[in-house]
């Protein structure tokens, strides 16, 4: 009896593969295609949690239909479940919006390849001068918004600010974030081993606004640092003007009161994916999400200017 139900299960497998076709073939790797291109979009944002609470929905009610004879609920479920592809638009529309500026910034070919780079001296001059600037703005408990620009244009958010392209270094980065000064107040953006503009306005985001988590007590600085996390891949660098922490945010992601040393390994690290993503990488990205790390205390020390 169980030999035979394994007879009949291989050739059912060789059934299936005999009808496999080139054409099978393209049509599968679209559709898996598509479905890696969404999961790209909703990564590490509030629509992965609302995406897996609608699949949990849709196989629980699938299984309850199957499984207990219910004509009536069945009936409701199987008209019900054409109006859900309307409602797709609206419930993702931030994250199709998010995904269409990203293929429109930096092309198809950019979300899986990083631009070209410099060569490794000069990345490695302006990651020193980013360290110590880093290093002396903890000390001193000057706040400082630091956003290293990687494939994604952000060109929209410069306009906001006064254009420099200046070389970087630790003491233009200094004399930018010192209180009181003309560009201290907004956000600085660096394109490769050039700073390309001062006091640039960032979109502030509105993760946790409306839920009771730690989110929530954000000051503004690291609000507009998670903010543009989310709506590009860009990797920013936060210090604290009350505390003197350095936080990092990358990915949609904060990464709070990291050290030095921590911030050195994930600079190398942000410019060593530049150089060699690949589509291997891109899955591993989504496959393998980094580790939030918040305290429930570190944001009510932040600015609200």
């Amino acid at each position: 009896m169980q030999d035979g139900s394994v007879l009949d299960f291989l050739q059912e497998l060789a059934f299936i593969f005999e009808r496999l076709n080139w054409t099978s073939v393209l049509d599968i790797s679209l559709v898996t295609l598509i479905f890696f291109l969404l999961l790209l979009l909703v990564r590490k944002t509030q629509a992965m949690t609302l995406l897996r609470g609608v699949i949990f929905l849709i196989i629980a009610l699938l299984i309850l239909t199957q499984v207990v004879n219910l004509p009536a609920f069945r009936w409701l479920i199987v008209t019900a479940m054409p109006t859900l592809l309307f409602a797709v638009p609206v419930i993702f529309a931030p994250e199709i919006r998010r995904g269409l500026q990203r293929i429109g910034r930096t092309g198809v070919n950019s979300l899986f390849m990083g631009r070209s780079l410099l060569d490794s001296e000069a990345y490695m001059t302006a990651l020193q001068a980013v360290m110590m600037a880093v290093g002396k703005l903890s000390e001193r408990k000057h706040g400082a918004l630091m956003v290293l620009q990687r494939n994604e244009y952000l060109e929209e958010y410069v306009d906001t600010g006064v254009r420099m392209d200046a070389q970087v270094t630790a003491e233009l980065l200094l004399q930018i974030f010192f209180p009181n000064t003309p560009l201290h107040d907004g956000a600085v953006i660096i394109d490769k081993a050039r700073i390309v503009a001062a006091a640039c306005v960032l979109p502030l985001s509105s993760s946790g606004v409306l839920s009771a988590t730690p989110e929530r007590k954000m000051g503004l600085r690291h609000r507009a640092a998670l903010g543009i996390a989310e709506s590009s891949d860009a990797l920013v660098v936060i210090v604290s003007e009350e505390t003197g922490s350095v936080s990092i945010a990358q990915q949609g992601e904060l990464i709070h009161d990291i050290s030095l040393e921590e911030l050195e390994v994930e600079l190398m690290l942000y410019y060593h994916l530049q150089r060699e993503r690949t589509w291997r990488t891109a899955l591993k990205d989504v496959l393998t999400p980094n580790q939030l790390k918040t305290d429930p205390d570190v944001f009510d020390e932040e600015e609200n200017e």
